[in-house]
């Protein structure tokens, strides 16, 4: 049966390097599924492949979005779905074991969630409405949207974090367009696909990623992080922008932090960020985990060699 390979993560334990290893052994392309890597105009402050890297394997949904375009989990399942429904499908692409293979590789955790389980069909909400949402954020602020829910959909109110703007409008959006409640809409059944899945997970002790972290926070601001925030300034009340990284970056732009606040900011709420998804991966059973501390130079090979070792027994 052909398989999707999903090699997941938190941000910087050293998904990409890896990921073009095992692509390249097996001839395979690499599906993106970091939610930000998709956007054209911020490839640095996204860490995305570089021109050189996606050269040596083929990319799919990287710089492929301009950050006006609404995009949502629910689209990234489609999109998925349709590429690997071609590479399945196709008698071009060569067998291994008597399968086809593709790679799906990223931190965005509903992005993969979305593939690997489905989504909910839950309607697209149109421009006039997310407008108009927002505008009522902005005026009504957040404690009056969370009363309407309240009214208008009691069930999710209760489980929903009311903390959390983008899901409390996002609900009121879907209920404006489709006169029904979210929570009847929300049936988290699992979906079957037509291809294997075989999830693999990658870690490091939580002091080593947090380093790496720093590290590469440090490596982005040389690499010109701080002038694509710059060109992008003006869009920053875009969603896709609303993401660490730049919006420290936007407030040190607004004179609010020194640079240097700025980027220990971003460190910072990166760090939070990982274990926020770890928490998340950590739940899922399906998941073999492998740990990269690599205390000698050569270890990161042979870890490659076992994960490559390791998907050719589970095809």
């Amino acid at each position: 049966m052909n398989a999707l390979i999903v090699i997941l993560g938190p941000t910087g334990v050293g998904k990409t390097e890896l990921c073009l290893s095992v692509a390249e052994y097996f001839s395979i392309p690499i599906i993106n599924a970091d939610s930000r890597q998709i956007y054209k105009e911020i490839p640095i402050g996204t860490a995305a492949p570089t021109p050189v890297q996606q050269s040596h394997v083929k990319h799919y949904l990287v710089g492929t979005h301009s950050l006006e375009d609404y995009y949502s989990a629910s689209m990234f399942e489609q999109d998925v779905l349709q590429i690997l429904e071609k590479r399945f499908s196709s008698t071009v692409h060569p067998l291994y074991n008597g399968n086809r293979l593709a790679l799906m590789t990223g931190g965005s955790m509903m992005y993969i969630d979305a593939v690997c389980n489905g989504i909910d069909d839950i309607p697209t909400v149109d421009n006039k409405t997310r407008e108009w949402m927002k505008q009522r954020y902005e005026e009504e602020g957040l404690e009056k949207l969370c009363e309407e829910l309240e009214q208008l959909d009691p069930e999710y109110h209760k489980t929903v974090d009311r903390k959390n703007y983008r899901r409390v409008v996002h609900a009121l959006e879907i209920i404006h367009c489709s006169g029904q409640t979210y929570s009847s809409l929300r049936t988290n059944h699992k979906k079957q696909r037509p291809f294997r899945i075989i999830k693999i997970g990658l870690e490091r002790p939580r002091e080593e990623l947090y380093k790496r972290i720093n590290l590469r926070v440090d490596h982005m601001m040389k690499e010109g992080m701080l002038e694509e925030a710059q060109n992008v300034y003006d869009k920053r009340h875009l969603n896709a922008l609303n993401t660490v990284g730049y919006k420290e970056l936007f407030a040190y732009l607004d004179n609010t932090w020194t640079l240097d606040e700025a980027v220990e900011r971003i460190k910072g709420n990166s760090r939070r960020y990982c274990r926020k998804q770890l928490t998340w991966f950590k739940r899922d059973k399906d998941v073999k985990w492998f740990n990269l501390s690599t205390p000698q130079p050569h270890q990161e090979n042979n870890i490659t060699k076992e994960i490559i070792k390791y998907i050719t027994y589970m095809i």
